[in-house]
């Protein structure tokens, strides 16, 4: 893999540097792209090359793009370097930053203010319609697998919500859509920056309040402390009832797209989720609905 990055460098640097950069090392973590830490002389650059199953996992590179564009000048995300034309790759300038500790006194002050000025950000031209992002984590599943029963009786329970969650276009904002622990970096200077923008669309924001209560796993003072800083005032049981809704919708799209890595990744059992833990997902989701 590090000579095709290298061989990459080599033929594309003078797109987006001025001088010949060096491959530092392969960067951790990330569950469909590989990233590496790249020398750019005065500076240190992300090269994100992208996943070969992008069009399974419905990633739209163009609005990524447009997104960032947006909220780089704002200091939101990993400032952008440049996007390959033909979406092989993208590179980001490197922030040196830790995850965010949820437990530090002003954790959801900040993450409050990140979520509400991406939500300010000029809309893009790609809205999330989470019933099509659903048909078409559908197109791409193995209707062999053991779960494939119990998937498609959650589908069938699943039809109508899908349907109401995206039928208030008036409501969307710019949102990120990926807002877990992994995404999210306090830099040197303190500033809270979401990275990896892949997944962004205009859509509902509790999308994203409901992302971040999940992979957090908030409890239920914290989601109301949380919903309270974003919007500015206590939050009501309407609100607490409106961020459920969206919690289940993420989930079970987080079930689909694990099962989409599942069903294209060789051999029985998936790099990124064993069975035993979709099996479980799934019939904690059906189970929500008794």
């Amino acid at each position: 893999m590090n000579q095709s990055v290298e061989h990459l460098i080599a033929s594309e640097w003078q797109r987006w540097s001025d001088r010949p950069p060096k491959l530092i090392r392969p960067l951790e973590g990330g569950l469909t792209n590989r990233s590496f830490l790249i020398d750019a002389g005065d500076k240190k650059l992300v090269l994100r090359i992208n996943a070969p199953n992008s069009l399974a996992l419905d990633l739209n590179r163009a609005a990524e793009a447009e997104a960032l564009q947006q909220a780089s000048p704002k200091d939101l995300c990993a400032p952008l370097v440049y996007v390959d034309p033909a979406h092989r790759y993208l590179l980001t300038q490197f922030v040196d930053g830790a995850p965010l500790d949820i437990n530090q006194p002003q954790a959801f002050a900040q993450l409050a203010q990140l979520l509400r000025q991406i939500h300010q950000l000029p809309p893009i031209s790609v809205q999330l319609d989470i019933a099509d992002k659903a048909d078409r984590y559908w197109q791409s599943i193995d209707r062999n697998t053991d779960f494939f029963p119990a998937l498609a009786q959650l589908y069938q329970l699943m039809e109508l919500q899908l349907k109401q969650s995206s039928a208030r276009p008036e409501n969307y904002r710019l949102c990120h859509n990926d807002l877990l622990p992994d995404n999210l970096l306090q830099d040197r200077s303190g500033q809270l920056r979401a990275i990896d923008w892949e997944y962004t669309a205009c859509g509902d924001p509790f999308f994203d309040l409901a992302t971040v209560t999940t992979g957090y796993d908030l409890d239920r003072q914290q989601q109301r402390a949380l919903l309270s800083e974003y919007l500015l005032r206590p939050a009501c049981e309407a609100d607490l009832t409106r961020l459920d809704h969206w919690k289940r919708t993420y989930r079970y799209l987080s079930v689909l797209w694990y099962v989409v890595q599942f069903s294209h990744s060789p051999g029985s059992a998936s790099p990124q989720i064993e069975q035993s833990a979709l099996d479980t997902e799934i019939t904690e989701l059906l189970a929500s609905f008794s």
